[in-house]
Order: C-alpha cells, then sequence, then structure tokens
C-alpha cells in the first residue's frame, strides 16, 4: 500500500510515463546539461542564505515565510528536473526555472509549523537521511561561499553537489541499453526516480521545508511504479520489533552462519558447474541441482536478512523453504535459453554492479536501524522494507547467476505490487527493459 499522500508533504510525480529516448540527446547527455549544472551552482548559492534567513524564521516565528519557502522550493524542484535528465530518468530538457511540469516533477506542500528544537538541531537530524540519499545516488545539492564559520564549514561539506550510488550505476548501464534500444529499461526508471523522490524529500527537510522526517518506505515508488511476476520473489512476514540485546551481538551470532555459508559456497562452485554444462546440452537444469542450489540461495538470504536487521529471528542452517521470515520464493526450474546460458557469467555484470550498489544502500539502512533498534527496540518500517527491497534485487541477480532462472532481475524498488502495462517487458533481452 503507498504511504498516504497527506503524510508526504514532499512528493515525485511522473506525469510521462514514455520510456522513449532521444539516442543523439542521450549520448551527448554530460554536455548538454552544463550550462544547468553552472545555473544549479548559482542558484544554490543563492539558496544557501535564503535558507539561512529561513531557519532564522523558523525559530523565530516557527513557520516559514512563502516567499522564501517558494524559492527553495523552486530550487529544490530545479534540482530533481536536473538529476532526472542527467540520471536518464526523463528526455525533454529541462526549464532553467523549476516550474512544474516536467516528466518527472515534485510536488511539494505549503508551509507549515515546525518546531523550535527540530528546526535548531536540523543540519545533524538530517544526517543520516542524506547519507541514505548518498547512498540511493539521487543527490542533488549546493555549494556555499567560503570564509565562514565552523558550523557553516559543517554545512559546506554536505552540501556539495554529487550524484552518486545506485543511481549512477543504473544510468551508467541504461546509457548503453538505451544507445542500443532507444528507450530506458523500466525498472531502471523506477529506481533512479525513487533514489530522486527519496533525495528530495531528504533536502527538503534539510532546509525546512517541512518537518516531516523523510521517509524511505518503497511504497512511496507505488503509484508510478510496477512489479511484474517474476520466477524469484521475496516475501516479508516478521514484525518490526527486535530484542535489544540480540541487536547489540548481532555480528557476533551471525559468526557460525557466515562460516558455514563459506562453507556451503564450496559444494556450489561444483554445482554450479555442472548446472551451466546441464542446462547447455537438455535447456534446463536438473531438479536435483535446482533444489541445492536453490537451498544455498535461500539459506543466503536468510543469513543477510539476519546481518542486516531485515529479519528478527535467528535463522537456521538448512535454507528451507518458509522457514524464516524474509523468505525467497523459488519456482520450480524451467526451460532456459541456451545462448543465455552460454553467455550468462556476462550477461549478469551489470545486474551484479547494481545489486553491489544496493548492498550499498542496505548497509546504510542496517547501520541507522541498528542504532535505532537498541533505542527503541524496533526497527523503521521504511527501512526495513527498503532492506528487503535490495534483498529481492539481490536474490533475483544471484537467482539468474545460479541458473536458477533466465528471467533477468528487474529493479523496481517496490515489494509487491503487478502492472498489467510492465508484463510485457519482462520478456526483453537481458539487457532491455527487464532490468
Amino acid at each position: 500500500m503507498a504511504v498516504p499522500s497527506s503524510e508526504r508533504p514532499i512528493r515525485l510525480l511522473l506525469t510521462d510515463g514514455s520510456l522513449e529516448r532521444s539516442r543523439l540527446t542521450v549520448f551527448f547527455r554530460l554536455i548538454l546539461v552544463i550550462p544547468h549544472v553552472i545555473w544549479l551552482v548559482l542558484w544554490g548559492i543563492a539558496t544557501f542564505f535564503v535558507s539561512f534567513v529561513l531557519w532564522l524564521a523558523v525559530l523565530i516565528n516557527r513557520e516559514a515565510p512563502r516567499s522564501l519557502h517558494d524559492f527553495v522550493a523552486g530550487y529544490l524542484r530545479y534540482a530533481t528536473h536536473v538529476g532526472a535528465y542527467i540520471l536518464l530518468a526523463a528526455d525533454p530538457y529541462p526549464g532553467f526555472r523549476g516550474r512544474p511540469g516536467y516528466p518527472v516533477d515534485l510536488e511539494i506542500d505549503p508551509p507549515v509549523e515546525q518546531s523550535r528544537w527540530s528546526g535548531f538541531f536540523r543540519l545533524f537530524l538530517a544526517l543520516p537521511a542524506l547519507i541514505l540519499a548518498a547512498a540511493l545516488g539521487g543527490g542533488l545539492a549546493f555549494s556555499s561561499p567560503g570564509g565562514a564559520s565552523s558550523a557553516t564549514t559543517e554545512e559546506n561539506a554536505i552540501y556539495v553537489a554529487t550524484i552518486g550510488g545506485v543511481a549512477s550505476i543504473v544510468a551508467f548501464f541504461a546509457w548503453f541499453a538505451i544507445l542500443a534500444r532507444g528507450r530506458e529499461p523500466r525498472g531502471f526508471r523506477d529506481l533512479t526516480a525513487f533514489a530522486l523522490s527519496y533525495s528530495a524529500q531528504a533536502w527538503g527537510y534539510l532546509l525546512l521545508l517541512t518537518p516531516r522526517y523523510p521517509t524511505s518506505d518503497p511504497a512511496l515508488a507505488e503509484p508510478w511504479s510496477g512489479l511484474p511476476e517474476h520466477p524469484v520473489r521475496i516475501a516479508v512476514t516478521g514484525g518490526l520489533e527486535h530484542s535489544r540485546l540480540t541487536v547489540f551481538f548481532r555480528l557476533l551470532l551471525a559468526i557460525p552462519h557466515l562460516i558455514w555459508l563459506l562453507l556451503w559456497g564450496v559444494a556450489v562452485f561444483f554445482a554450479l558447474v555442472a548446472a551451466w554444462f546441464a542446462a547447455l546440452v537438455t535447456g534446463r537444469v536438473p531438479m536435483a541441482l535446482h533444489r541445492f542450489l536453490a537451498a544455498y540461495l535461500r539459506y543466503g538470504v536468510h543469513v543477510s536478512a539476519y546481518v542486516y536487521l531485515v529479519g528478527r529471528r535467528f535463522p537456521g542452517f538448512t535454507g528451507r523453504a518458509g522457514s524464516y521470515d524474509v523468505d525467497p520464493e523459488i519456482d520450480p526450474p524451467a526451460p532456459q535459453n541456451r545462448w543465455k546460458t552460454l553467455f550468462r557469467f556476462f550477461l549478469a555484470v551489470p545486474a551484479l554492479f547494481v545489486a553491489g550498489a544496493l548492498g550499498g544502500v542496505l548497509l546504510v539502512v542496517a547501520f541507522f536501524g541498528w542504532w535505532y533498534a537498541l533505542v527503541t527496540g524496533r526497527m523503521p518500517e521504511g527501512f526495513r522494507n527498503l532492506g528487503a527491497s535490495c534483498l529481492r534485487y539481490s536474490t533475483q541477480t544471484y537467482a539468474y547467476f545460479l541458473l536458477l532462472t533466465d528471467r533477468y532481475p528487474f529493479a523496481s524498488p517496490i515489494l509487491h505490487g503487478r502492472r498489467e502495462d510492465v508484463v510485457e517487458e519482462i520478456a526483453a533481452p537481458p539487457l532491455g527493459d527487464a532490468l
């Protein structure tokens, strides 16, 4: 279920769902965006001073003046337009005024009353969200002039404009896919849009556009994203409560599992080689090898969910289906394309890079979730769901690599849902829209 609109003062809108891209403008995208980068920096300098005045206004009156709020909101909207253009989530050349109407746009609520205390410490409160936004790679910020106080120096370190993380990896591979096919892979576009959405929330919170802390729940993407049926899925059935004691010693408790995972992996290597030759000859993986590889993958997901605080309970050592609260669902073996099987390990490279970047997001989620769980005894729902989404893509990636399916992983960030307009796209070649 999507997060209610009333709980999202800053919302990302996709007003044009077209995935078609101009190969010419995509090829020269980084050159074409140079004027926008220059203007973004200049506007950002002005926004720095305006946001300081806005901060004083919140401390005095508990509410930002509408004119200042609109100025900063316009900058954030414009930064999102430019980010979407650079990261290939949108194709039209953006305007320079940050007006609504761009295919990847922001809707920002008017100013409301804010707590003076949260306003005073906003920079420190926003740090976890900004770090997560950087890991997702939707971060667009601004730099401030030098020669300021130590507090301003800390802000300078945070405001440096960067685009990296998951979104940059996705844009890199999307660039090649677009040049080859003339369209953006659907899963890539949705994942980039989610990164931009969270980044807008994080920066909107820092810049005092809203007192609402950003939510990382992938349900934010449900209004404009989809998740087609896939032979490998992930079921999340556990609650959010955690034992503080087991959270504190989580890495120590996981050591037996990590040792067993390593030892099991040795046998998996030989099983994978046998499965590869069998699939080349017969067009499918034998049932016995499929069960063995699926159990290993399922066990690896159980252990990862436990280590990264996405799962609650101590997992078993057998990888039995349905035995854990974050559990992969893997379909029985099906016929596979021999050409895909022959080049499987090369075809999996883009997905492995994206899965690795999402692993960085999972690490950030686990780090801040660890502190939160120690204090409150529960994992934030947004963190748990985002972690589960990262695990879903990773599970599909390694299922593809381990020959459990020849269906390429789908990069959409959401956990549940199925839309008819994305069902046909998963039948595309490995570097096509199934990404």
